[in-house]
């Protein structure tokens, strides 16, 4: 900025106008700004917290990472490149997986089911005992087959960890062709008898997920010792994620998939993406409107001020000097009311994390009781980039045909 348009243009900003209209129309633009700058701070900030506290949910069911094959839905352990998996130094747990679909039924209700098996490290590997909303977790006893169930997969077949019936799960057979004299022989059928069920909280787990253990799914879908759908890996430093699933990615090559966690949950987590961006893009458009009090403030400030301006001229100001100091007037108004905005949106969304003043309902059917908040640098600054350029350029429209006559 110019030094001496720029000190014109605050000296006008904060003068006394002949009319005091004026005075009222530049407040109330730089109010309009502040506003939905504040709202802006705000709803993108509600938006991050609501995802933080899905991406704490999934967390308490996926791993760090997780290996599973490009093509086909198997892989076997011995495969070279696996085996250097197994020994990797960077990995704290390499818990295996085998996941299916199958066929449960318990007395008269029958429902598929992602049935997903998994050896002893699973427990270590997840936060699945923090979860476990009735009964406790467990997959074998060392005489029966235990299975742990999504609290609303038990719900659709009536069952729940104090019966003492056991669930029957049904597999067609992968090496043998069906006999349509006999097609009951054409599954493998296992029981497994509850031991308690879990709450993620989010559909995908809680109305379709049955956890086994990884023996059982073997004899049930028919794989082999060596054969898994997935190794799922914890990190001894979560820091070095990143370098991690790099460095597998190089090593295991096109025929392995290596997902994190956000990668695990694409579809959902693109979701929330494309709902923040449209939400940005709305408000973006509301400030649009309220830049709009703009250009009325500076076409009303340039008529309070022809005087200055043939003054200003007389003393050898050209046209475009003259727009500058408009120019700039207008962008304080605009920034003026951006800072106010930024500082009361931030403090708004930390006294919300801290103290949680707004809250979701009086009644039990949230799992948190407040509206979750984050507030995150990035935001700010794409925010204020956003708020001081559509400033500007409110500021440019109503004084480029500005001329001294």
């Amino acid at each position: 900025m110019h030094q001496i348009e720029g000190h014109i243009a605050w000296r006008y900003l904060f003068s006394k106008k002949s009319h005091h209209a004026i005075n009222i129309v530049s407040g109330v633009s730089a109010a309009a700004v502040g506003v939905v700058t504040a709202a802006m701070v705000c709803v993108l900030s509600v938006l991050n917290g609501f995802g933080s506290l899905v991406e704490k949910m999934f967390s308490q069911m996926d791993p760090d990472l997780k290996i599973t094959a490009a093509e086909g839905k198997y892989f076997d352990l011995t495969d070279p490149a696996i085996a250097t998996v197994l020994t990797w130094p960077g990995l704290d747990i390499v818990s295996q997986a085998i996941e299916e679909t199958a066929l449960i039924t318990y007395q008269d209700h029958q429902t598929p089911a992602h049935v997903m098996g998994v050896d002893t490290l699973f427990r270590q590997l997840t936060e699945i005992d923090s979860i476990i909303s009735d009964g406790y977790y467990c997959t074998f006893d060392g005489g029966f087959y235990r299975a742990v169930l999504g609290r609303g997969l038990a719900a659709q077949i009536g069952i729940n960890p104090h019966f003492v019936g056991g669930l029957n799960l049904y597999a067609p057979k992968r090496t043998e062709e069906v006999s349509l004299l006999r097609p009951d022989e054409a599954f493998h059928e296992e029981t497994a008898f509850i031991a308690g069920t879990f709450a993620v909280n989010q559909v995908k787990y809680d109305d379709s997920y049955m956890i086994i253990d990884i023996q059982q799914a073997r004899r049930l879908f028919e794989y082999d010792s060596t054969m898994v759908t997935s190794l799922q890996l914890h990190l001894a430093d979560p820091s070095s994620l990143r370098h991690v699933k790099k460095e597998l990615r190089r090593r295991l090559g096109d025929a392995y998939v290596v997902q994190d966690r956000y990668e695990q949950q694409v579809d959902f987590f693109r979701m929330l993406r494309v709902e923040k961006l449209l939400t940005a893009m709305l408000l973006v458009f509301i400030l649009l409107i309220a830049c709009f009090n703009i250009i009325g403030s500076l076409s009303m400030l340039i008529l309070d001020k022809k005087e200055s301006i043939a003054i200003l001229s007389d003393l050898g100001a050209d046209d475009e000097m003259i727009r500058r100091i408009f120019r700039y007037e207008g962008w304080l108004i605009c920034s003026l009311g951006a800072g106010i905005g930024l500082v009361v949106g931030v403090v708004v969304c930390l006294i919300q994390q801290h103290y949680g003043i707004i809250t979701l309902g009086s009644g039990t059917e949230y799992i948190i009781s407040a509206y979750p908040v984050q507030v995150q640098p990035w935001d700010i600054v794409i925010i204020a980039a956003a708020v001081l350029i559509l400033g500007w350029l409110s500021a440019w429209y109503p004084v480029k045909h500005l001329h001294h006559e």
